[in-house]
């Protein structure tokens, strides 16, 4: 089952209350820092762009994580990560 959200301009302003280039600076600031790790052990089950779409839908609504997971399309398990 594939997920609603995606990190596109509607699903981002509505779901987050940031405007798309509020959301690409913030992108640019966690991939700066290191976003995607060594890149050692399992690779990710989402972009770097959904996984901050994520937590930022999650800080923003409050939805609990197994709210979240389906309109990601990955598991509650995923979201925890």
């Amino acid at each position: 089952m594939g997920g609603v959200l995606r990190a596109e301009t509607l699903w981002v302003e509505t779901f987050t209350g940031l405007r798309f280039g509020a959301f690409q600076r913030l992108l640019k600031v966690v991939r700066e820092c290191g976003g995607n790790g060594p890149m050692m052990g399992r690779p990710w089950c989402l972009p770097l762009a959904e996984r901050v779409l994520l937590v930022a839908v999650y800080y923003r609504t409050n939805l609990t994580m197994r709210q979240l997971a389906p309109l990601f399309g990955v598991s509650p398990a995923t979201v925890c990560e």
